[in-house]
């Protein structure tokens, strides 16, 4: 069963590092094997302040935008989101964008890769995990984690520790467990 795995990088602000790590992290999980591997770029959508008349529930989409983006969500059946944290939670692009639509998030797995100052952006995981869970998504425990994230970017990428390598397989074994046990949820959903 080929389970298609969708790296989102959550951070859309100017001089953001999030596509460094997204790049990085895509390669290992195309490499990986379990997964049809896509990386996803929030900002490629520019999805404004949500500006859709009908609840996500319904799917009555009007705008444009609001479209690409619930084809890209459906697709997947399972997510890495890349984020960095802002005061402590989530980015608002991050946000807005798992606010926009709903059904097609439903009975899938999400996995993080966290990064920032000495916290390594885990308050902002643990805040996202609360949103992920109302919109039926799964949030693993397993996690990569990179505080002080400039220490390790080196001539544009990112160099990772070996945690960080041991953890990218820990996600992505697990994500592959979670999203086969999960695909005939939510496909069956529609």
């Amino acid at each position: 069963m080929t389970l298609r795995l969708h790296t989102i990088v959550a951070s859309t602000r100017p001089g953001r590092i999030g596509p460094t790590i997204g790049r990085w992290f895509h390669e290992r999980a195309a490499a990986h094997g379990g997964f049809d591997a896509h990386l996803v770029d929030l900002a490629d959508f520019a999805l404004p302040v949500y500006d859709e008349p009908h609840h996500p529930r319904m799917r009555k989409y009007e705008h444009a935008h609001t479209k690409q983006w619930s084809e890209s969500v459906a697709a997947a059946d399972a997510y890495v989101l890349v984020t960095p944290e802002y005061n402590f939670g989530p980015t608002p692009a991050l946000v807005n964008a798992l606010n926009y639509v709903y059904s097609e998030w439903n009975y899938k797995p999400a996995a993080f890769v966290s990064y920032g100052g000495v916290s390594g952006g885990i308050r902002a995981v643990q805040v996202t995990k609360q949103i992920l869970t109302t919109l039926k998504v799964m949030p693993v425990l397993e996690a990569v984690v990179i505080p002080f994230v400039h220490q390790q970017i080196k001539d544009g990428a990112f160099v990772p520790n070996d945690i960080q390598v041991t953890a990218v397989k820990e996600v992505l074994d697990e994500l592959h467990k979670w999203a086969g046990a999960l695909k005939p949820l939510h496909t069956a959903k529609g």
